[in-house]
C-alpha cells in the first residue's frame, strides 16, 4: 500500500527527515542496490556513511575542483571541440566518468579509448539498475545485464584496484610510505576499514559500482537540463549569456535553479520501519510505502513564488531554503556528493576567487566558453528507456574559443 504523494514542500522536508522511514526507491533494483550506502538504514547506514565521509571533506573537494578536475575536463572537451559538435549526454558521461572513478577508487591503468569505452558501457548498464523501478524494458532482462556487468567490473577493474591499494596500505602499515601517499578514495577507506563495519565481497562490488555510476548519472542529468534551460533563457533574455560567462556565481545559481526544477528522480520513496505519523498527520503502518513528490514540492508556490515552475536564476528565496529545493535530499539520505557536484551555496560575502562552485558549474562554464549551442539540424530527444524525464540525446555545436 502507498500513501498519496506528498507535494507540499514543508511536509516533504519533514518526511525526508523522519528516521523511522527507510529508503524505498530502489527495491526493484536490488541486483545493484542491495546493501549499498543509499539503501542502508539505521546504525549500518550511519557507520558506513561516517567511514566514507572521510573522502568527502570540503578541503579536499575544493582542492580537487581547482587543481585536479580542470585538466580532466580540458582533455575531454578538446576531443569534442575538434569534432565541432557532440552529444551532451555522451560528453557528460565521458567528462564525469574520471571524476567518479577517482573518488570511488577505480584505476584505469591502460588508459586509451578502448578502456574508456569499456567503462562507459559498464556505467550505462549500472545506470539501468539504479532506475529499474522506472524502466520500460523487461526487468528480468535488465537484471541479467546488470549481474553480468557487475561480474565484469569486479574482474576487470575492481580486483586490480583492490590489489594496488592493498599493497600501498601494507607499505604504509610497515612505515615505508606516509599516510598522505595513500589514495584519497572510497575504496581505500573501505579496505582500511578502521571502524570495522560489516561489508562482504559482493556488497563491496555493488558499493563501488554504485559510486561509479551514481555520481555520473545524477550529474549528467543535471548538466543536460541546465544547459537546456540556459539555451532557452538566453534566447528569451538578450545579454544574459554574456553575463553568465563573466559571473560564475550567477552560473552556479543557474545550476541550482535547474536542479530544483529537474531532480534526478521526480519522487523519493520511503518504507515505514514501524507505525509512523507523517507530517501530513496521516499514519502509515509498518512496511507501507510513502511517496514524496520532489518535482511537485520543488515547485511549491508558497516557497518559491508564483513562477515556481519557471527557470529564473535571479529567484529570491527565504533564508534556510535551499536554492535547489529537495533535489539532493535531506536527513540521513542527503546526497553524499552534493558539495562535489553542486558546490557550496554562496553567501553575500563569498569570495568569487575562493568559492567552491561544484563540478557541474565548471563543466557548464567550459561548454559556454566553447560556444555550445543546440544543433539546429539534430533535435534533442528524451530517453525512451525510462519513465524518468531524462534527456537521452542532446546534440550541440562547439567551437574553439577566440584567444
Amino acid at each position: 500500500m502507498s500513501t498519496k504523494p506528498i507535494t507540499d514542500y514543508q511536509q516533504a522536508s519533514k518526511t525526508l527527515r523522519q528516521s523511522d522511514l527507510r529508503q524505498g526507491l530502489y527495491d526493484e533494483g536490488a541486483v545493484l542496490m542491495d546493501g549499498v550506502l543509499v539503501n542502508l538504514h539505521g546504525e549500518k547506514h550511519r557507520a558506513r556513511r561516517a567511514l566514507e565521509n572521510k573522502v568527502f571533506r570540503r578541503g579536499f573537494l575544493q582542492h580537487y575542483e581547482k587543481n585536479v578536475f580542470p585538466d580532466t575536463l580540458r582533455a575531454t572537451i578538446d576531443g569534442f571541440v575538434s569534432d565541432g559538435s557532440g552529444d551532451l549526454v555522451e560528453f557528460g558521461f565521458r567528462s564525469l566518468m574520471n571524476l567518479t572513478c577517482d573518488f570511488a577508487g577505480i584505476d584505469r591503468p591502460r588508459g586509451g579509448q578502448e578502456e574508456t569505452d569499456r567503462l562507459l558501457l559498464l556505467m550505462r548498464t549500472f545506470a539501468l539498475g539504479t532506475t529499474l523501478a522506472h524502466s520500460k524494458d523487461d526487468r528480468e532482462k535488465v537484471r541479467k545485464q546488470v549481474r553480468e556487468a557487475l561480474s565484469a567490473f569486479d574482474k576487470e577493474f575492481l580486483q586490480p584496484s583492490m590489489a594496488h591499494r592493498a599493497s600501498l596500505i601494507a607499505r604504509y602499515e610497515t612505515g615505508e610510505i606516509d599516510e598522505d601517499e595513500l589514495p584519497r578514495d572510497v575504496l581505500t577507506v573501505l579496505l582500511r576499514n578502521e571502524d570495522n563495519i560489516e561489508l562482504d565481497d559482493q556488497e563491496l562490488v555493488r558499493e563501488m559500482a554504485f559510486f561509479v555510476v551514481a555520481g555520473a548519472q545524477t550529474s549528467i542529468h543535471s548538466l543536460v537540463h541546465v544547459m537546456h534551460e540556459i539555451f532557452a533563457w538566453s534566447a528569451d533574455h538578450p545579454g544574459e549569456r554574456e553575463k553568465l560567462l563573466s559571473d560564475t556565481m550567477l552560473l552556479q545559481r543557474c545550476v541550482h535553479e535547474s536542479a530544483r526544477l529537474h531532480p534526478s528522480s521526480p519522487v523519493a520513496r520511503r518504507r515505514a520501519e514501524c507505525p509512523v505519523t507523517l507530517a501530513t498527520d496521516e499514519t502509515v503502518e509498518t512496511d507501507e510505502l510513502v511517496t514524496i513528490d520532489l518535482l511537485g514540492a520543488n515547485r511549491d508556490n508558497k516557497i518559491f513564488g508564483a513562477d515556481a515552475a519557471e527557470f529564473n536564476p535571479y529567484r529570491k528565496i527565504d533564508k534556510g531554503t535551499s536554492p535547489y529545493g529537495l533535489s539532493f535530499g535531506l536527513g540521513m539520505h542527503a546526497c553524499i556528493g552534493r558539495t562535489l557536484a553542486a558546490g557550496v551555496t554562496p553567501k553575500h560575502d563569498s569570495d568569487p576567487l575562493d568559492h567552491q562552485y561544484g563540478t557541474i558549474t565548471m563543466i557548464v562554464r567550459a561548454l559556454l566558453e566553447h560556444g555550445a549551442r543546440p544543433d539546429p539540424e539534430r533535435p534533442p530527444e528524451m530517453d525512451r528507456k525510462t519513465e524518468r524525464p531524462n534527456w537521452g540525446y542532446y546534440p550541440v555545436i562547439l567551437e574553439t574559443p577566440i584567444p
